[in-house]
């Protein structure tokens, strides 16, 4: 088979690909600015002056309410940190129930359970990879509280279906947005149309401060519960005259100022960060669309695509022959940052022996006073995607050139003439 599928050795892409890197001179500069100031970081964990940070996190918060055109942005030091701010600002009580998808990265899910509710997976739209509204209604009891609707690759999850599902069973929403920042649904930004949403900033998205993410709320008692959480709560309640402190237990997810500070200058090559992938995309989604057994990802209707992943559908019963196997031969003409594999969270060991643990230690399996009825959802299309059908190419990792994506275009083409030969 690997004969077969380089040619004798000679494959179409013969060079290394550049990791992608958003990080240049303007970061440099203004890290130095701030580490000469001596100022790394300006919180303070009471109420006070210090209470929402420093100049750059004020700043880098401030600049992307504008660009996001939301309310409020708050920094984290990380966007595992903002989903469980998100979580817990929307009063979440032990035993309640929020739906999530299982095709996306643990964070969505354990964020869930840092505050002892049940994370009740739904399926996924096999043309979008994202939560299913139709099997999301399945799965609402009178323990359901909310819906984490995950914008995954880069392309909006359904919002509009999702939030009259919301308002006819009185559900909040909360938007994780960490693969699509500047991805737009209806004309308005991934993770500012839910009642909670964000982005990540880690270092292999769009842009990045290392570790950190934004979480955004047109909600003004939203936002001062996520600050709490944020910076040790309990610590500020008293002086700011909170009088409703459930979930409001304090954590240290506080951004430091240099991140803020890359930040800043990250926010400003997002536009151009997106146009370059979706220009990459479009080379590819021409060159591969007319394959047999080969399904690529549709934009909906209203929706824009910033192509975190760029996926596509394997079908073996067309082809006669494994996705592994055409894997393999891709890689060998060169291709680099192929994936078949990605997470189907409810099928990691917590979730399927049914044990976990949230901040009292209740494990849910064997609590009685809290009456855990956890049941592991049969996410079909997400197992079979994952089983079968699942090729991405990470288009948010590598710096790939116009010239690179006619040369993956050329090695898709050149492996498919030669399929028969390689069952």
């Amino acid at each position: 088979m690997k004969k077969l599928a380089i040619h004798n050795g000679k494959k179409i892409i013969n060079k290394i690909i550049p990791p992608h890197n958003s990080i240049k001179k303007e970061e440099v500069k203004i890290v130095n600015k701030v580490m000469k100031s001596g100022k790394l970081s300006q919180f303070y964990g009471t109420w006070g002056d210090g209470f929402y940070g420093g100049k750059y996190v004020k700043k880098f918060e401030e600049n992307c309410k504008k660009f996001f055109k939301v309310k409020y942005a708050i920094t984290v030091n990380s966007w595992t940190s903002g989903l469980i701010c998100a979580v817990g600002a929307l009063d979440i009580s032990p035993g309640d129930e929020i739906i999530v998808t299982p095709w996306t990265m643990s964070a969505s899910a354990t964020a869930i359970l840092n505050w002892n509710a049940i994370p009740v997976f739904a399926d996924i739209d096999p043309e979008t990879y994202n939560i299913d509204p139709k099997d999301v209604e399945k799965k609402i009891t009178n323990k359901t509280k909310a819906i984490m609707a995950v914008d995954i690759f880069g392309h909006s999850a359904p919002l509009k279906e999702l939030k009259k599902i919301a308002k006819k069973y009185n559900l909040k929403i909360i938007s994780d947005s960490a693969q699509a920042p500047g991805a737009k649904y209806y004309g308005k930004y991934c993770g500012t149309i839910a009642d909670i949403g964000g982005i990540s900033l880690n270092y292999h998205k769009h842009i990045n401060t290392g570790e950190g993410g934004v979480i955004f709320t047109n909600n003004k008692n939203l936002a001062l519960r996520m600050s709490l959480i944020r910076n040790h709560a309990e610590s500020v309640i008293a002086k700011k005259k909170i009088k409703k402190i459930n979930n409001l237990i304090g954590y240290n997810f506080r951004m430091g100022e240099i991140e803020a500070a890359i930040g800043i200058e990250q926010l400003k090559k997002l536009k151009s960060i997106i146009y370059n992938k979706q220009k990459i995309a479009s080379i590819l989604t021409k060159g591969l669309k007319k394959l047999k057994g080969i399904k690529l990802q549709k934009i909906q209707k209203n929706c824009t695509h910033v192509y975190y992943v760029y996926p596509m559908q394997i079908n073996k019963e067309i082809l006669g022959i494994s996705r592994e196997k055409i894997f393999k031969a891709l890689e060998a003409e060169g291709i680099q940052g192929l994936q078949t594999k990605f997470t189907n969270v409810h099928r990691l060991p917590m979730f399927k022996k049914r044990i976990a643990y949230g901040n009292s230690g209740y494990p849910w399996r064997i609590n009685k006073k809290l009456k855990f009825k956890y049941k592991r959802s049969s996410c079909q299309v997400a197992e079979k995607l994952l089983d079968e059908k699942y090729l991405g190419i990470l288009l948010c990792s590598y710096s790939y050139s116009e010239k690179d994506a006619k040369d993956i275009v050329k090695a898709f083409n050149k492996v498919w003439q030669q399929i028969d030969q390689l069952k």
